[in-house]
């Protein structure tokens, strides 16, 4: 009887055991179609906000009569491997930008004018001069200013703003060393009994340097309220005199300067250390970052319909450091960058000259956007989305942007005869598509350009019920 129940046990055991894995077999298939389900549905969800791949919401940081930094705030992180916010500086003639440091690493690109850039570097001050076309890396935490110095030219910048160091996600913020009542130098935040022993000054002289400047981040040259002096002086110095003057940053009238016996360029020596004249004319290239010019570089593709580049870390090593690639492509009229996928970044990209559109899909295969493309418009695409671009009929398309690795990207074309379904091709791949192999070499052959394609725009027709492309 003992024997009877035991066995009886063991199989009631054994059977609910197997109802549990079933079950749980069941959730996990049930999970995973609900997965499926949801992604379907996330799709149709954000197919229907027509514009989700154009990056819209800007916000002004700073504005002065003498210039403004604008930023395209990045997407969510839900779709994105790595948030890069894209900046736009403009700097009216004859103005300079405050030094500063930031709390977001900064690539630049000149689209327009000249700029003079100096930035400090292992205690060492250098400056680069930047012309159009020109990349620069700025690192976070590293002080810098930076001068139009074309002649009557507004300055132009787009940035890529790697947030991954900031305080805030998506945001950008400003330590301005120099400053007053506007902005305010970061000093100012400290209790005035601590500045004043920080320094060994009075409390009147330590007022008189932090309260001077009012004029705002970025400073006309041309037309200064309050010192009318300073930075015009600044910006007429040569450049070794330059540096030295940079860390005075206050400029005081002499009947002022005989009763202070504390400047502005004793509080950057304490915070930079002291520069010599004849070391940093000795180290001053070693310590003044390189630049890197787009427009003097010969483009990796190139055919009677457009041409590409990119760059790398390989190219310019400071990319290294930022994890941040660029590229530049220019569409001739009627033409299009063939359908292609990023396997290892996700892509930014604002249009500089030209008008045209962009298509992105869906993983499941559904159209996700399809968009305008004019001149200051922000797109991204998100790694393995596939995209194409296409210039208009009647005029070029040209477009800049970053992408979030800084290492090789290698784009997957899939059309074009350098495409993936050229190298697939095969009676696996014509299986796939439900057709016979000569056919499907005849729809691979038929197109025998690469990477750039001529396009011509067919209204109103369709072909074995796919519509036909109508911009």
């Amino acid at each position: 009887m003992g024997k009877q129940v035991i066995v009886s046990l063991l199989v009631l055991v054994l059977v609910m055991c197997y109802g549990v894995m079933a079950m749980a077999m069941s959730f996990d298939h049930e999970d995973e179609d609900w997965g499926r389900d949801q992604r379907e549905e996330e799709w149709e969800r954000q197919r229907g906000h027509r514009h989700w791949f154009l990056l819209q919401r800007s916000r002004i940081l700073l504005r002065t009569e003498a210039g403004e930094l604008r930023v395209v705030r990045s997407v969510g992180r839900r779709m994105v491997d790595r948030h890069i916010n894209v900046g736009f500086l403009s700097m009216e003639p004859n103005s300079l930008f405050i030094p500063q440091y930031l709390d977001s690493s900064l690539i630049l690109f000149v689209q327009t004018g000249e700029a003079n850039v100096g930035l400090v570097r292992q205690h060492e001050l250098g400056e680069r001069q930047l012309k159009a076309g020109d990349l620069y890396r700025i690192p976070a935490g590293s002080t810098f200013y930076m001068q139009n110095i074309g002649e009557g030219q507004r300055l132009q910048l787009i940035l890529s703003i790697d947030t991954s160091d900031s305080l805030r996600m998506g945001t950008l913020e400003n330590f301005f060393i120099g400053g007053g009542t506007y902005p305010k130098s970061i000093l100012s935040g400290f209790d005035s009994e601590i500045l004043t022993n920080a320094f060994n000054v009075s409390s009147s002289e330590l007022r008189q340097v932090l309260t001077r400047h009012q004029e705002g981040p970025i400073v006309s040259l041309n037309n200064s309220q309050s010192s009318p002096n300073l930075w015009t002086k600044f910006l007429g110095m040569k450049e070794q005199d330059r540096l030295q003057e940079l860390k005075k940053m206050v400029y005081f009238p002499q009947e002022q300067e005989k009763t202070l016996t504390w400047s502005w360029r004793k509080l950057l020596n304490s915070m930079f250390g002291t520069i010599e004249n004849k070391k940093r004319k000795q180290h001053h290239h070693e310590h003044s970052q390189e630049s890197y010019n787009l427009y003097e570089r010969k483009p990796d593709f190139k055919n009677n319909y457009g041409s590409s580049l990119s760059v790398d870390e390989s190219d310019y090593s400071p990319l290294k450091n930022s994890g941040v690639g660029v590229y530049l492509v220019n569409l001739r009229a009627g033409s299009m960058l063939a359908p292609h996928v990023n396997p290892t970044a996700t892509e930014y990209g604002v249009v500089l000259r030209g008008s045209g559109s962009i298509q992105i899909v869906f993983p499941n295969g559904t159209l996700a956007m399809k968009a305008e493309l004019k001149p200051g418009r922000v797109f991204w695409v998100p790694r393995y989305f596939p995209f194409c671009q296409v210039a208009s009929n009647n005029e070029p398309l040209e477009f800049f942007g970053f992408t979030t690795s800084a290492q090789q990207n290698r784009p997957q074309f899939l059309a074009g005869s350098s495409s993936v379904l050229e190298a697939l091709r095969g009676p696996e791949l014509a299986a796939a598509f439900g057709v016979s192999e000569g056919r499907l070499d005849r729809f691979v052959n038929s197109q025998r350009e690469a990477v750039i394609l001529p396009y011509k725009a067919e209204r109103n027709q369709k072909a074995d019920g796919i519509p036909k492309a109508n911009w």
